[in-house]
Formats: C-alpha cells, sequence, structure tokens
C-alpha cells in the first residue's frame, strides 16, 4: 500500500506523484480526454465549414475533375474526423453509470488517435485542393506532401520515445490502477453514480 506522500508507481518504475486510486485515475484520464477533444473539435468544426462554403462559391464550377475529387475527398474526411473525435463524448454517454470508466478510457484513446489520422488527411486535402486552385498542381502536391509529413511527425512521430521509456498503456495508467486493486485484494468499484458494483479480474 503507498503512503499518502509516497505517489503511485507506473508499470515503468515512475512516480507520478499522486496518491489515486483506479477509479479516481480512470476520472482524471476522462476529464483530459474531454479537454483534448475540445481542442480538436473547435478546428475540425471550422474546416468543415469552409468546405462546405466552397461548394458555394463561383470559382467552384469552373475547378477540373482532379481538384472536384479532390474536394469530395476532403470533405468526407472531414465529416470522419468530426465522427471519430465526437464518439468518445458518445460512448461515455452510452456507459454512463455503468462502471466502465476505464474502458471507456481506453477506447475513446484509440478513437481519438484514428480521429487525428483522419485529421491529418482533411489537412493534408484542404492544402491540396486550395494551392491546386490557387497555384499550381506541382507546388500543390510538394507543399501537401510536406504538411502531411509535418503533421505526422508532430502527432505520432515526435512522442514515440517518451511512450516507449515510460511503458504505460494508453489508458495512461488505468490499467495500473487495475493492478493496485488486485493487488490490495480486489475489493469493490463503484460508477459514477457512486453504486458500488464488483470488481472485474483484468486478463
Amino acid at each position: 500500500m503507498n503512503s499518502a506522500g509516497s505517489g503511485v508507481r507506473t508499470s515503468g518504475g515512475r512516480v507520478d506523484g499522486r496518491n489515486e486510486g483506479p477509479l479516481e485515475r480512470a476520472d482524471r484520464n476522462m476529464v483530459e480526454l474531454l479537454q483534448e477533444l475540445r481542442v480538436a473539435q473547435t478546428g475540425v468544426q471550422i474546416l468543415f465549414a469552409f468546405l462546405l462554403t466552397l461548394s458555394f462559391t463561383e470559382r467552384f464550377g469552373s475547378i477540373d475533375a482532379v481538384q472536384r475529387w479532390t474536394y469530395v475527398v476532403t470533405l468526407l474526411c472531414s465529416v470522419l474526423t468530426a465522427g471519430l473525435l465526437v464518439a468518445p463524448a458518445a460512448v461515455h454517454r452510452v456507459t454512463f453509470g455503468r462502471g466502465l470508466k476505464a474502458e471507456t478510457v481506453q477506447l475513446g484513446h484509440r478513437l481519438f488517435s484514428l480521429g487525428l489520422g483522419s485529421l491529418v488527411l482533411t489537412l493534408t486535402g484542404a492544402v491540396l485542393l486550395v494551392l491546386d486552385v490557387a497555384i499550381g498542381r506541382p507546388f500543390a502536391i510538394t507543399a501537401a506532401a510536406v504538411v502531411c509529413a509535418v503533421l505526422v511527425a508532430l502527432w505520432f512521430v515526435l512522442p514515440l520515445p517518451m511512450v516507449r521509456r515510460d511503458g504505460v498503456g494508453p489508458a495512461g495508467g488505468a490499467a495500473d490502477g487495475a493492478a493496485d486493486g488486485a493487488a490490495d485484494g480486489g475489493g469493490t468499484r463503484t460508477d459514477e453514480q457512486g453504486t458500488p458494483s464488483a470488481a472485474r479480474s483484468t486478463s
């Protein structure tokens, strides 16, 4: 059992400075996930509105077939991105009060990651379309490829060394919290409404 001032040791041997149980950790992870989703959703909504208005401009009727298909694919990617980024909140609402907060966080993490990947495609397509119309196709393709590479590097490649050193699962410690609960003898779980429920064994 950890003392009040010793914090919680994660699977990577790191002390995170928090003396919290698995339920408190899952609650904190869910709040952090929803805050991150709000940041991403704002940008996606603006981009989606911009793409919708393009089809009503006078110049849209003069674009060629490649530009038209680029627009269609980019618009569909933006819809998919919006759906993936809203999905964690919808999952949380459906599972509310069922004692599934840790599982909800893990699923939300996966959906958010897929949403970021879809957002990379959306931003790349938007850059390709706008620059193709404004400047020319060779420059547009080059610029879109650079934008795609930079976004992938910043959002996915850059954090990898930290993830490998830490060794904590995608729920940000939820799995460690389950292990702590098992070490303490199982105990009971309470859902978001405060109702105790039997602790489930983890694989």
